[in-house]
């Protein structure tokens, strides 16, 4: 179990010391489970009238459009520079609250699913140190069962190769919920570069 945990931890890098205070985190970026408007929004406060805007069809059907992040920034700049032409502050703030409703849940779900596949690497590790010791007790015995050897060794072959292909993915995994942050800020950034026109 030792080896597999320290191996999980040189294949990952600083990620499972430098995540904080949740030790099943496997990323190197600090463990942040929700994203707030004031952490990417430097606009004005959200009052009960911006949060009742927000829900208007127009503003939540361009807040969806601008969270997905194969659209190009150039594009959700040019269709926000649209939607300003014509609103006052209040309605560029409710568009940044429903683009941060739409955000928000993805990120979080992502964090929640990241923090599963740390803990099922974790689960792996473990049960690969157990199909090792299983096999040196096999192969230690009197009269050794080789079908039974050649039989645990290639589960545990198996299990290594999910574990190292799900190690080699871990960078992408991790850094989706980063782009995420990214594309909230960038996007309150060129909203709140209306205000007040």
């Amino acid at each position: 179990m030792k080896r597999i945990l320290f191996a999980l931890t040189i294949a990952a890098g600083p990620a499972w010391s430098a995540a904080g205070t949740d030790p099943e985190w496997p990323c190197i970026q600090r463990k942040q489970p929700h994203l707030s408007l004031g952490q990417v929004w430097a606009g004005p406060v959200p009052d009960d009238r911006v949060t009742e805007l927000a829900r208007d069809p127009r503003i939540d059907a361009l807040a969806a459009r601008l969270e997905q992040r194969r659209l190009p920034m150039e594009e959700a700049e040019a269709a926000i520079a649209d939607f300003a032409a014509d609103a006052d502050d209040a309605r560029l703030t409710a568009l940044m609250v429903a683009v941060m409703g739409k955000i928000e849940p993805d990120r979080s779900a992502l964090i929640e699913g990241i923090a599963r596949y740390g803990r099922s690497q974790v689960a792996l590790a473990q049960r690969i140190e157990e199909r090792r010791a299983q096999m040196a007790e096999l192969e230690a015995a009197a009269d050794p069962d080789f079908d039974a050897i050649d039989a645990a060794e290639e589960a545990l072959d198996w299990d290594q190769r999910i574990f190292t292909e799900r190690q080699q993915s871990l960078t992408y995994v991790c850094e989706t919920p980063v782009i995420l942050e990214q594309r909230a800020f960038a996007l309150g950034r060129a909203i709140a570069a209306h205000l007040g026109e």
